[in-house]
């Protein structure tokens, strides 16, 4: 059966996104089909001018596959 998960978090905090996500995939079992992503910019506050230190926000998405369960 094919399913998806959804990881959200920052920029700043990609280590941590990755070891969530490589820690998912050793518990799960699942067998990853793809894994896809977006990095989002986050604009100044009130509309203004993009700050240099602002984090981004980063989604990834992994289409896997696992055995469905027996009934």
């Amino acid at each position: 059966m094919q399913q998806v998960k959804i990881f959200k978090s920052v920029d700043t905090e990609l280590a941590e996104m990755e070891r969530q996500i490589n820690r998912w995939m050793r518990k799960s079992g699942a067998r990853v089909l793809s894994i896809s992503g977006n990095l989002a910019s986050q604009s100044g506050s009130h509309g203004g001018p993009l700050n240099s230190f602002s984090a981004g926000d980063v989604l990834i998405i992994v289409h896997y596959e696992i055995d469905t369960p027996a009934a």
